[in-house]
């Protein structure tokens, strides 16, 4: 394989364009459209830049004997392994993937109770025939159904674990040039992250205000539910802007943060998370009990600011205990 083929790869699997090439290199796209054609060969110094960019080594880029993809490194631990551009990229494509799969099975699962509102609602206004009794009926097996399907999506993120199991359960160490092409990554990446998290969190705090207004302005059983559904699409809303995000955030986390160098930092994120994962789930579960049992929700909404009072207790509590056990 000649110089300009390698150099295709390399780009392709990089996920770069010519244009983000040759500004990574400081040359134009045309100078990088000559050496893909094999118009023109890169100097010395470009190859030495190719190389490091890429994290591969010279005689893999100049050697058209060497079609093998060499990263020019190896790891000084046996039991380490060496994670390369193209692996990496590999991990980053199945969170993604298991993120698409998570949304929709959150989604599912989330949603599952609007069926049952909206017939309570039918039942309250007294609208299609509908009765309490047929109304729940019909709720339980939407909610039923709805959550099959979402545990369908979700049992499937397991496909993915083989793929992603060196750099989530591993050490590992980053080739050559891995570790400067996610970064660059990761600083192109953070603006999105940071608006979509804002407008996902500016939903969830917000999805209550359509409920209170109306229990306060259009008093009724009908209305109550209705709201209800109102709160939980805009709870699905903010799912739908969080997760996909988190979890890129997270897969750009886990492979520039080579597990031998794990930080006292990270790991404290990464029990705060599996807390949140059970704490905020059982914490809406509860609101909606209450509320639905005292149908009283001018009152139940302090359970959020409470809540999250709670929750920066617990964090702080199970920082203490590890030191403790330390």
């Amino acid at each position: 394989m000649i110089l300009a083929d390698k150099i295709v790869n390399l780009r392709k699997q990089a996920n770069w364009s010519q244009e983000e090439l040759a500004d990574k290199m400081g040359v134009s796209r045309q100078s990088v459209s000559k050496w893909e054609s094999a118009n023109s060969i890169p100097d010395l110094n470009k190859v030495i830049l190719l190389a490091n960019l890429f994290g591969v080594s010279t005689d893999y880029l100049l050697k058209d004997e060497i079609d093998s993809f060499d990263t020019g490194k190896v790891s000084e631990m046996p039991d380490v392994s060496l994670i390369s551009l193209e692996q990496a990229n590999h991990y980053l494509e199945c969170k993604v993937s298991a993120a698409e799969l998570t949304v929709k099975g959150v989604l599912l699962c989330v949603c599952s109770v609007i069926p049952l509102f909206f017939f309570m609602a039918m039942a309250a206004a007294q609208r299609m025939g509908m009765t309490n009794d047929l109304a729940a009926a019909c709720g339980i097996v939407g909610i039923l159904i709805l959550v099959c399907l979402g545990i369908s999506y979700l049992i499937k993120i397991n496909q993915f674990e083989t793929d992603t199991a060196t750099i989530d359960n591993e050490q590992f160490e980053l080739s050559y040039g891995v570790h400067s092409a996610f970064q660059e990554k990761l600083n192109h990446f953070k603006p999105r992250y940071h608006s979509r998290l804002s407008l996902g969190i500016f939903f969830f705090i917000g999805s209550f205000i359509p409920l209170m207004l109306g229990s306060l302005f259009y008093p009724g059983t009908e209305t109550i539910f209705m709201m209800l559904i109102v709160l939980m699409l805009m709870i699905a809303a903010g799912l739908y802007l969080v997760i996909p995000v988190s979890a890129r955030l997270d897969a750009y986390s886990a492979i520039l943060r080579d597990s031998l160098n794990k930080t006292a930092k990270a790991r404290r994120s990464e029990k705060a998370k599996k807390l949140a994962g059970f704490y905020w789930p059982l914490v809406t579960a509860v609101f909606l009990g209450w509320s639905l049992w005292t149908m009283n929700w001018g009152v139940t909404w302090i359970i959020w600011p409470v809540s999250a009072v709670l929750y920066a207790a617990l964090v702080g509590l199970t920082e203490l205990l590890e030191k403790d056990q330390r």
